[in-house]
């Protein structure tokens, strides 16, 4: 009677504990959806036209840089504490940090402080406005070839690449060690804020973001191909790492740097969305699916098989879109 009585305790503790990590997760999609990349971009957006790519790297990068900092902090604290302690003193910190950030800057457009986005003087803004074409209107979205292509692209790209990073780790220690897997993990972090930033940054203002997109892919597909033949050798494992690992970042903040350029600005928040959506529902699924690819074969190399094909197919769908916009692409709005 005693171990039946502690198998009903360890089983509704075991409830419990689902039913909080639940709640947990569900409370985390929703913080997901107002910190992603659709209400980046909504945030950045009015504060930058002309050096939004930039702006947006730096945003996207935030993401990264605090995966970086976090983690190691966290252990930190739940050594030195207790995880209970840990966790409210992090919630708080966050809490009084993003509400005083979002009074302060995210509450207000440019407009109603005074401000111009740029920092550019009024003559400037009015001589733009009047010179500026004007792109179509998106009244179908789903109908229409530049936003198919776009979110199919992206959903692509990102389903490569979470399906690939998710058991990428487990595949390295054999041939790495746990320690050497990890380092080369962390280094594809560094690498994604690097490529994120370089791209930011040294993007041309008259640049086919279509045709970035697809080269910053098409590094990735490199990087895959060179993991696919690396074998045992740890300089090509950590070679096919970087070259992957340095377009990780940009697959998600180009997107609504090609939205800009594509359509009107009314209808630039609607397309991220819409498009950060369709990629979310896609790359939920990867590592299940990649995982599965990987149960079946019992060899790690149809992992990055697998991410190659997925990859090509982002790279068309890129290059597809542009054939017919290119000739009619408005200037960033």
């Amino acid at each position: 009677m005693t171990q039946h009585n502690i198998l009903v305790v360890e089983d509704e503790t075991s409830i419990a504990s689902f039913v909080a990590l639940y709640l947990k997760n569900a409370g985390y999609a929703v913080k997901a959806v107002g910190t992603g990349g659709a209400a980046l971009n909504a945030m950045v957006s009015p504060w930058f036209t002309r050096r939004r790519p930039a702006a947006l790297g730096m945003a996207y990068n935030g993401a990264s840089t605090g995966g970086i900092v976090f983690s190691p902090l966290w252990v930190a604290l739940i050594a030195a504490f207790g995880f209970r302690a840990a966790a409210l003193f992090v919630a708080v910190a966050v809490i009084v940090a993003l509400w005083t950030i979002a009074g302060r800057y995210f509450g207000r457009d440019p407009a109603a402080m005074g401000l111009l986005p740029d920092g550019e003087a009024a003559a400037m803004r009015r001589t733009a406005a009047v010179s500026r074409p004007t792109a179509a209107k998106l009244l179908h979205p789903w109908r229409e070839r530049r936003f198919l292509t776009l979110a199919l692209a992206s959903t692509l790209a990102l389903v490569a690449q979470v399906g690939l990073i998710a058991h990428l780790f487990s595949y390295l220690v054999p041939l790495l060690g746990e320690g050497g897997a990890g380092a080369a993990m962390g280094s594809v972090t560094a690498c994604a804020i690097g490529g994120r930033l370089l791209i930011g940054w040294l993007m041309p203002a008259g640049a086919d973001r279509r045709l970035v997109a697809a080269a910053n892919v098409g590094v990735q597909l490199g990087g895959a191909a060179i993991l696919l033949l690396a074998g045992h050798s740890a300089p090509l494992l950590l070679l096919g790492c970087w070259l992957f690992g340095s377009g990780l970042g940009n697959v998600t903040s180009l997107p609504p740097l090609i939205a800009q350029a594509e359509f009107s600005a009314e209808d630039v928040p609607r397309v991220v969305a819409l498009v950060t959506a369709a990629g979310q529902a896609g790359y939920a699924f990867a590592p299940a699916g990649f995982g599965l690819l990987l149960g079946l074969a019992g060899s790690g190399t149809v992992l990055f098989a697998g991410a190659l094909l997925v990859q090509a197919g982002a790279v068309l769908a890129l290059l597809a879109g542009r054939r017919r916009e290119a000739a009619r692409r408005p200037l960033p709005a």
